[in-house]
């Protein structure tokens, strides 16, 4: 997986030179977001509460925005298991702490050299059972120190801990999934990456490793897949020196098959999650597929690059494209404008279309833009359904017996939809929302 990395400092996403040497700044996150969001994860870091400028999370109203554009991992100054959960609470899929990790609150000393230092076990455990194991990630950021050793640094990378990187990563690892390793004194200069130190970590740990600091070329991101990791990228992004998408491409796996296998199977996924289709893909779909922003297929039957609907105008618009655990198979959640199999059904692998609020939403919309004499939906302006929904609810309230509630229900859902719809607020919003509530 490639994961594209938006920082924030003071509202701004910044881009550093080592954690301090300020290189650029943008005032468009949520754009970033949205465009990053189509290739994976996207890592959102709060550099202010992260290098201890400003109390976490200083740029939560930032950070909650950006949640609802795009899956982020949230990491900057997290210090307790509350303050984690409360992040993954507002939708964050994983979490991000570092400095908090190695500081063992059983220890005394004003330093390394007084024993401060150690993997913080009773944080990593509360965390851990807070949010689930399955979402902590332990940043190890790490520098070579004067006797060669890769030392893990904390506090926005400017306090040294004596902790050496391979020791501490096997110990702080039955509590996290993954780990972030940032080679520090490569971070923002795209020098390259030195593959040593992460060679040495994915031989030592077994969870899944994330690597950044200096990627600068398609040619790294490869050799970093290659030894089973995934990679964050920032500098070479922002500047251009890197594309998302053919870093994308790069990182996958296209040999697993054997020698000559150049097809990933890739399958289609609506919004809603009801599956679609499957087909197969080569680099050049997968590329064409991010470039068009539609699902492309290399067509076996005729070998040759096909976008689907190209003919038929029943297109899949692309909402993200993403990759399995062995980077070996493909899934595109889109958007589909029409029926998806070649027989006429919604989907090829039904009769016809599971009718989902996403589905209601859909047709909601298509009357409203369309505007059709005679159409009820489109008739109703924004004084008229929030007086349509009023009523309905009060039907709802004073409804009696199982078929009552069913009618009166399946009015007030479809009203409320369609101002919904009005507002521009989508149905994955409000389920979101309502995810969030339940993770409190």
């Amino acid at each position: 997986m490639v994961i594209a990395s938006i920082d924030i400092q003071d509202g701004k996403v910044v881009q550093l030179r080592r954690g301090s040497e300020l290189i650029l700044q943008r005032e468009d996150p949520l754009e970033l977001a949205e465009e990053f969001d189509r290739c994976g994860e996207v890592a959102v870091i709060d550099l202010d509460a992260a290098m201890g400028r400003r109390a976490a999370p200083y740029n939560l109203d930032l950070i909650k925005r950006l949640l609802r554009k795009a899956e982020c991992r949230v990491g900057g100054g997290i210090r307790s298991a509350e303050q984690a959960r409360e992040l993954v609470s507002l939708g964050a899929r994983k979490i991000i702490a570092g400095s908090a990790c190695f500081r063992d609150p059983g220890k005394k000393g004003a330093g390394a050299a007084g024993g401060e230092f150690g993997v913080n076990i009773p944080f990593l455990e509360e965390l851990s059972k807070k949010i689930g194991r399955e979402r902590v990630i332990a940043a190890v950021d790490a520098r070579i120190n004067a006797a060669g050793n890769y030392e893990i640094v904390v506090d926005g990378w400017k306090t040294p801990t004596g902790l050496d990187l391979m020791e501490t990563a096997k110990l702080a690892e039955p509590y996290v999934s993954e780990f972030l390793f940032t080679c520090v004194e490569r971070e923002g200069g795209m020098m390259g990456i030195n593959l040593e130190p992460v060679r040495r970590l994915r031989a030592v740990v077994s969870c899944a490793l994330t690597v950044a600091g200096g990627v600068s070329t398609p040619e790294e991101v490869e050799a970093i897949a290659a030894l089973g990791c995934d990679v964050q990228l920032g500098m070479a992004l922002y500047t251009g020196k890197l594309s998302l998408a053919d870093c994308f491409v790069r990182s996958l796996n296209w040999k697993k098959g054997g020698a000559g296998n150049s097809l990933l199977p890739l399958i289609v996924q609506s919004p809603g999650g009801q599956v679609l289709m499957t087909g197969f893909a080569d680099t050049e779909a997968v590329s064409e597929t991010l470039k068009r922003g539609r699902v492309c297929f290399h067509s076996r039957s005729r070998d040759k690059l096909w976008m689907k609907g190209e003919s038929s105008g029943h297109t899949l618009e692309l909402r993200r494209l993403r990759a399995d655990c062995d980077r070996d198979a493909l899934l595109a959640v889109a958007e589909p404008a029409g029926p998806v199999c070649h027989t006429g059904a919604f989907s090829c692998f039904a009769t016809g279309r599971r009718y989902t609020w996403d589905f209601l939403q859909s047709i909601v919309a298509e009357r409203i833009k369309t505007a059709a004499p005679g159409s009820y939906t489109a008739a109703l302006d924004d004084e008229l359904v929030r007086e349509k929904i009023r009523e309905e609810a009060e039907e709802l309230c004073t409804a009696q017996g199982h078929d009552e509630v069913v009618w009166e229900a399946a009015d007030l859902l479809y009203f409320a939809t369609v101002l919904m719809t009005r507002e521009g607020v989508r149905v994955e919003e409000v389920l979101d929302e309502l995810d969030r509530r339940h993770k409190k």
